[in-house]
Order: C-alpha cells, then structure tokens, then sequence
C-alpha cells in the first residue's frame, strides 16, 4: 500500500527538499515528489507531520544494550527485541548488537540469536559486532581482564564459520592488532568479517601490517588505544593517516574532546567517520542502571563509570550524538546525519539498500523536530508514533 508522508523537511542522505511529499510503498521507498505535483488517492494512506525534519533511520554499529537489557547478560530475542524498542525512540533503525569481552560459549550464543534473527527477518538487526577478548590488557577499558586473551586458531575459525553460514549477517570484529598471529586478520577478512583496530596498544608498525591484511575500522577512536605522539604515530596516527579505512566515534562529551573530534573528522577523507553510541542498558528504559560482570553500573551526569573509574559504554543515543555532533563539534546538520546513517552504511557494505532516502532503498526513516526530540520512525515501512521518552 501507498502511503504519503508530508509536512516535514526532507533530507534524503545528500541534500534537503522543502515542499516535497516521501511516497513509500510497504517495506522500500518510491521517491520524494513536490508537493504539488500528485495528489492522494482512495488506496493511499498519508500521514501529515507538523514539521521537522524526515532523515535515513540511523544506524549503529555498536551498541551493547538497551530498553533495560545488555546483550552479554541475556543474548536471547527477547534482549533483541528490548534493544531495538529502546533505541528506535531515538532513532535508531538497524543495530549491530555489541557482545563485550567475555566466554567463547557466551559470544557462540550470541551469535546464535544474531543468526536466528536474520534467518527470521527481524527488522532493524543488521549482525553482530564481536569486541573483544582479543584485547591488549593494558588498554582493556571496562572489559573484564580473565576474558582477555590472544586469539587462537580455534578462535578464527568459528567466526569465519558463521560469517560463511549466514552471508546477510554483518559480522564485525574488533580486536588488538598486535595480539593477532600473522595471517588471522586475513582469514577473517577473506570470509566476509569487518576487522577494526580497538582496545589496542599497537605501534604504527603493528596497525599498518593489518591494515595491509584488510583491517578497515578503528573501534571508539582515540579511546583505549595508543594516542598520536611526535615520534611514535600510534594507532590513533595510523588511523588518521590512511585514507581507505574507518573511525567510530563516540561523540557523548565524556569520551573524547569535542575539538579532538573535530581534528579527527578534517585529518580524514570526507565519509570515513561515523557515529556510534556504545550504548549501555540504560537508553530507552527508566531504570539507569544495569549489571555488568556482576557488578552495579549507575547512570552518574550523563556517563557510566565502573568501580574502577573507567568508563562502561555510554549513556547516550543516537539522536542525542547527532546534536551534540553538531552543538558541540560544530558540524553542520546534514553531515552529522551522513555520519549517523550514510556512513555506518558504506563502512558494512549495506549503502546499496540502507543510509539514504532514494528509490527502492528500505523506508527505514526517523522524524526528529528542532530540539533534536524524534517524534516518528519508520522500520521497512512500519511507522512508529513516539510520543514518550524514557
């Protein structure tokens, strides 16, 4: 069925279209037409918004919890299912739910639960982000230290494997690239795995070899990595330098300075910086703490610290990054929607169907007003009215 949406501005990915109508038929997108130019019919629902601005539904890449659950706790559908009822009042659209350092029996059952809901077409799971245990300890951040370990070859051949087995899943992994042996970071990339730099206290040397071996992105950007410094570039230097791969941010006021960000987002090529939340339990449910190996994390001024000091994941959406992309970066608006949608998309190899509003792509969309409050989304085509926040 039809249906016509209008009375927003409308930024379809590039460029924005005042007086226009966004026509969707079911699950993909038809086109955005001038207001005037067609007229509803019998067969076509419209749904008319009191301005705002209609924008690609946002995707995160990684994202650990939501809607009171954390996907290491509890990787089940029902966790699933929490997660993308949480966020998407923010926002988000497609996920790649976040397994933390911790078993390999515990990260096969999330993958498992990833798979089975691909296979059953749950609307917004894009696959699974795998961070850690491949972790230098110093640079561990939250994660618990009895998981870190160096991968095995045990280890790369089940990830491969069901990277193989459910080609539509999104599988990405992110690992320390002095911890792998020569070759692994090649095997996963060969078998369809997105391999990033995190948690990592690699030298130059060390990321430039596994960049050389198909790495493509550097997980939370300047966080629990060796920094940039004169004489020894780090991880941060080499990501910054190469212009082929990608960087997260998280982009919360906590994590990283705002003008450090800024410095980042210039020193790369137009495109490969991209938003992500590191989302914690806390977004889209009332109760703002949650349990992590056992121990209580408490929402505390806008941020989670452990017990330790470190921080745990973030407390903040997807729309929230966005405004603070552009209020505290000084970005402008559509850019820091390319970074919450376009780019995430082009970084997964999913620009072909997601991250723009253009014909036959999936209506995933979000409606968002002038204080950045999304009052609308979409999910293949399914509207969503949010008229509460959490």
């Amino acid at each position: 069925m039809l249906t016509r949406v209008s009375g927003a501005r409308i930024f379809d990915g590039q460029n924005f279209h005042d007086d226009h109508v966004l026509v969707i038929n079911d699950e993909k997108i038809v086109g955005i037409e001038p207001r005037t130019s067609t007229a509803a019919t019998e067969d076509c629902a419209v749904i008319e918004l009191d301005g705002g601005i209609i924008a690609p539904g946002f995707i995160d890449l990684q994202v650990n919890g939501g809607g009171g659950k954390l996907f290491n706790n509890d990787p089940s559908m029902a966790t699933l299912s929490a997660m993308l009822h949480g966020h998407r009042m923010y926002g988000t659209t497609t996920m790649t739910p976040t397994l933390i350092s911790d078993s390999t029996e515990q990260h096969q059952a999330g993958v498992s639960v990833i798979q089975q809901a691909i296979a059953e077409n749950m609307k917004g799971i894009l696959g699974v982000h795998i961070e850690g245990p491949f972790f230098n300890i110093e640079r561990r951040g939250t994660h618990k230290a009895e998981f870190i370990r160096n991968p095995t070859e045990s280890d790369i051949a089940w990830v491969c494997e069901a990277s193989q087995a459910t080609p539509a899943m999104v599988t990405i992994v992110t690992l320390a690239p002095e911890r792998a042996e020569k070759g692994q970071i090649a095997k996963l990339v060969e078998s369809g795995v997105v391999v990033c730099a995190g948690h990592t206290d690699g030298y130059y040397a060390d990321v430039k070899a596994a960049l050389e071996e198909g790495l493509s992105g550097f997980t939370h950007l300047f966080n629990a990595m060796r920094p940039l410094t004169g004489r020894e570039p780090g991880v941060v230097g080499a990501a910054l330098e190469d212009k082929n791969s990608w960087c997260g941010i998280i982009a919360d006021g906590h994590h990283v300075h705002p003008s450090t960000l800024a410095v980042a987002i210039a020193a790369k090529p137009k495109g490969k910086v991209f938003i992500v939340t590191d989302a914690m339990a806390t977004i889209g449910h009332p109760d703002k703490s949650f349990e992590l190996y056992g121990e209580v994390i408490k929402e505390q001024d806008g941020c989670l610290i452990n017990a330790e000091g470190r921080l745990a994941g973030s407390a903040i959406s997807m729309i929230d990054s966005v405004r603070y992309a552009v209020e505290g970066i000084g970005l402008t608006l559509d850019e820091a929607l390319r970074m919450a949608s376009l780019y995430p998309a082009q970084f997964v190899g999913r620009a072909s169907e997601l991250g723009q509003i253009v014909e036959n792509y999936r209506a995933d969309l979000v409606h968002f007003d002038q204080n950045y409050v999304v009052k609308n989304t979409w999910v293949a085509g399914q509207h969503e009215a949010h008229l509460e926040h959490v």
